[in-house]
């Protein structure tokens, strides 16, 4: 009997240190935060990670393992917990997983509206979902500048989901800033890219006197008439283009398609001072850029230069 005793106090004791322990590394109580945040839904290029076709060695660990491996499509949510309120940052192929994870994340249901960057399949196609074939949303607002307005407007299946009401465009001017709420501003800017059916724009997030800017998709620095160094230096956290890590990538011409290598970002950013790399967060990264492999040489590299790169559920707070 005493032995008996003795083996379920054991026990017990186990159990509870094991409650302990998990404790410890879990992920901390949902709505711990309390002001507004963002996070990330998504961090690979329009096509996502794998990539559809794809049976090259860059694939090949996620396509074994895609629970633990796959990455999202590029996408960012902005949540409000006070006002319990969210957005996201374009509409991407995966947006039925994304939501589902952000509501789960931010514990809020729903979507208070979507902002697009410009008319790339992995920037719009997911509105696709917000239509009568799917969750058949009733006017949910979908901000964007005036070219990209029009497209949705005169192109189907777009100008379905505005003429049954599923959504409502809201038309953002360009270089202006608007509130998308009483905690939360937002500014749009051009940036120069492939703009076969809309103008490309980055949006700057401003909540409180701390700011987050977002460039998925941009052609080389130089082609901008800003100065990213300067935008890194006037911005709380810089999410940018991080599509290739080096030339000769991918067997296509890459001056078609002319991001800027982070190999060339990062040596761009070499003048700025370690507390300012710190900024740089690398997203929309192609399923060939070896930044998604875990542990690679070049994933290495960036973090031994002073650089970061995106992560998913990654969360960017402004206290």
């Amino acid at each position: 009997m005493n032995k008996l005793f003795v083996f379920f106090t054991v026990l017990l004791l186990s159990c509870n240190q094991t409650d302990k322990i998990d404790q410890k590394t879990n992920d901390p109580p949902k709505n711990i935060i309390t002001s507004p945040y963002v996070i990330v839904l998504g961090t690979a290029q329009d096509a996502g990670y794998p990539q559809i076709g794809c049976k090259k060695e860059c694939c090949k660990e996620a396509w074994t393992n895609p629970l633990i491996e796959s990455k999202y499509t590029s996408c960012i949510a902005i949540v409000d917990p006070e006002n319990k309120q969210q957005w996201i940052i374009d509409a991407t192929p995966d947006i039925k997983y994304q939501i589902n994870l952000l509501e789960k994340e931010s514990a809020i249901e729903g979507l208070d509206g979507v902002l697009i960057t410009h008319a790339h399949i992995g920037h719009y196609s997911g509105l696709m979902h917000f239509g009568k074939e799917a969750m058949g949303s009733d006017t949910l607002p979908v901000y964007c500048v005036r070219k990209m307005k029009s497209f949705l407007e005169n192109n189907g299946p777009w100008s379905q989901l505005v003429k049954l009401k599923n959504i409502s465009i809201k038309e953002i001017i360009v270089d202006s800033t608007f509130n998308l709420n009483k905690n939360i501003q937002i500014q749009s800017f051009l940036v120069p890219h492939r703009d076969e059916y809309s103008e490309t724009v980055g949006y700057k997030i401003i909540i409180k006197d701390k700011s987050l800017v977002f460039i998925p998709d941009i052609d080389k620095w130089e082609k901008w008439d800003q100065d990213i160094i300067n935008v890194i230096k006037e911005n709380t956290f810089a999410l940018l283009d991080g599509t290739f890590y080096q030339n000769g990538e991918i067997a296509r011409d890459m001056s078609e398609i002319p991001h800027p290598f982070v190999s060339e970002s990062m040596q761009k950013f070499s003048i700025l001072s370690d507390s300012l790399k710190q900024r740089v967060h690398f997203i929309h990264l192609n399923h060939t850029n070896p930044l998604l492999i875990e542990g690679s040489t070049a994933q290495k590299k960036v973090y031994e230069n002073g650089f970061n790169i995106a992560n998913q559920k990654q969360v960017f707070t402004f206290n």
